[in-house]
């Protein structure tokens, strides 16, 4: 592949292709493309045996609870664990059947990918109010890659009003874990209501496939039916746990990041760019010639996220340390 955002649905990463493309950019590569926290949380490697046997159903309720207390889930809700977001996306049009599914304005095109895969006529819905004609409403909130932002009070008057004509309401807080009160997991569980809530981002750990869906639990069974027994591994069970209880060590990235966030924030407005929006994990930025600065930081090792729908925007990780910067400095404007 000649560049990595020829794939269909690109969404980031993609780093064999993009050294394919640029084979004398300098390595390792400064991946900024993918909203992900730069610094991976410590986790004590699991032992032997965890890879040795099959998961055990008491090591994913240990998880499931563990997660749910992060969350804030209400006592009544779901907490269903899968390996990553991505497997929930996926499943979740085999459990709902909807001939209209609405998706609220430009955001993580996976969502309309997975529920026109099943048939569904998939159009976007660029107010709250247009999101009323279709059987299923899908919110990314915090939004990707805007970083525009629905307060909880918002989504549950929503909800109760579409679950009133027995209509679904799908949020993704993928991006939610860093902003307090952003979540609607304290509200629920809420009839048709599913939220989705993502590991590897907050904790740097997107390699190990591991996300969470929080519903009411008659549909968090018909989801752990669906998606069938050791839907997680052992590996992400033990880690996920470990995290997860990490309260202290989640704290210091969301301070760190918050920093190191307006550090960016300088470095973008020095280099010419318009903030458009962005998360405590990535900024999305506006410039005129964004691609070819796309292309300019490609060739110096550095790789950030493209829009084909929106040629004028970029998006960038948080990055981290005094080195990560000098290097973003330096492909960006230069010594």
């Amino acid at each position: 592949m000649a560049n990595p955002c020829d794939a269909p649905h690109y969404h980031g990463g993609r780093l064999f292709a993009a050294t394919k493309k640029h084979p004398e950019a300098p390595k390792p590569w400064l991946d900024l493309s993918t909203g992900i926290n730069c610094v991976a949380y410590p986790f004590v490697t699991p032992g032997r045996d965890t890879y040795a046997r099959l998961p055990e159903p008491e090591g994913v309720a240990a998880l499931e609870s563990a997660a749910a207390g992060f969350f804030g889930l209400g006592p009544r809700a779901a907490c269903v664990a899968a390996s990553g977001t991505q497997a929930l996306l996926q499943t979740l049009p085999r459990l709902i059947p909807a001939k209209t599914v609405a998706i609220l304005g430009f955001s993580y095109a996976e969502h309309a990918r997975c529920w026109a895969l099943n048939g569904a006529d998939v159009f976007v819905a660029q107010t709250m109010d247009e999101l009323a004609a279709a059987e299923v409403a899908v919110i990314v909130n915090p939004n990707n890659p805007d970083g525009r932002l629905l307060v909880p009070a918002a989504l549950r008057d929503l909800a109760q009003s579409r679950a009133a004509q027995g209509k679904w309401l799908i949020v993704d807080e993928a991006f939610a874990d860093f902003l307090p009160g952003a979540s609607l997991a304290p509200e629920l569980p809420l009839p048709g209501v599913v939220a989705l809530r993502s590991f590897g981002k907050v904790f740097g750990l997107a390699g190990l496939r591991l996300g969470f869906a929080l519903a009411p639990e008659p549909f968090g069974r018909r989801l752990r039916d669906a998606l069938g027994p050791w839907a997680v591994s052992g590996a992400a069970m033990d880690i996920g746990v470990q995290a997860y209880r990490d309260a202290d060590w989640v704290r210091q990235s969301a301070a760190r990041l918050a920093g190191e966030g307006e550090v960016l924030d300088a470095l973008l407005r020095e280099a010419g760019f318009e903030a458009v929006g962005g998360t405590p994990l990535f900024r999305l930025a506006r410039h005129d010639r964004a691609a070819d600065l796309f292309e300019t930081l490609c060739r110096c090792g550095v790789l950030t996220r493209p829009f084909t729908e929106r040629p004028d925007w970029l998006r960038f990780g948080i990055p981290h340390g005094e080195d990560q910067f000098a290097r973003l400095r330096a492909a960006l404007i230069g010594n």
